[in-house]
């Protein structure tokens, strides 16, 4: 009998086409075809279309997606812009490059669904909010919303603020002097 998790994980991986009559491979192969991103819609398909058991289904949809974010489980960036946000890569990494300009105290930390930029408290955030938009969340105690200064409203109770960016063409200076002043009122 396996002893540890990852033990009872390869038993089941092991087993999974007598049990299934489909490898993993087979699994990630019908996955694939699916349109779907979030871990939870890929256990209901294959357990509502493929009749596939839950634990079954849950192991599968947890190695599809390992496999699917480039090996890459451990790295939550990498999982952001995985699948079809994986295309608003370039406008994280435009953004974290501007913000790293900054100063040398500018810490990047990775957070489950966003990445929080932090000084000596956070000042942005930034979110793969949908498959063609990045939002950024930006602490500007006391500045007025107008235009694409929007006020956070709903998306995150951490920033007062919000700017919708669909393209790196919208890493703009207004938004690097709105990012700028956020980081200096956080020293």
């Amino acid at each position: 009998m396996p002893q540890t998790p990852e033990q009872a994980a390869q038993a089941m991986i092991d087993n999974l086409k007598d049990k299934t009559g489909k490898s993993l491979d087979q699994w990630f192969g019908v996955l694939k075809k699916t349109s779907f991103e979030k871990h939870g819609e890929f256990v209901k398909h294959l357990k509502s279309e493929a009749g596939v058991t839950h634990g079954y289904a849950n192991l599968i949809a947890h190695k599809y997606r390992e496999r699917t974010a480039g090996g890459a489980a451990d790295d939550p960036v990498a999982l952001q812009y995985a699948g079809a946000k994986a295309g608003l890569r370039p406008i994280y990494e435009k953004l974290v490059k501007m913000v790293g300009a900054f100063g040398n105290d500018v810490e990047i930390s990775p957070k489950k669904t966003y990445v929080s930029l932090r000084r000596k408290k956070q000042f942005a955030l930034v979110q793969p909010s949908t498959k063609d938009r990045v939002d950024v969340g930006i602490n500007l105690k006391g500045v007025k919303p107008s235009g694409r200064l929007e006020a956070s409203g709903s998306f995150n109770a951490m920033v007062t603020h919000r700017v919708r960016l669909t393209g790196t063409k919208d890493l703009n200076a207004e938004l690097k002097n709105w990012l700028k002043q956020a980081y200096e009122a956080a020293g």
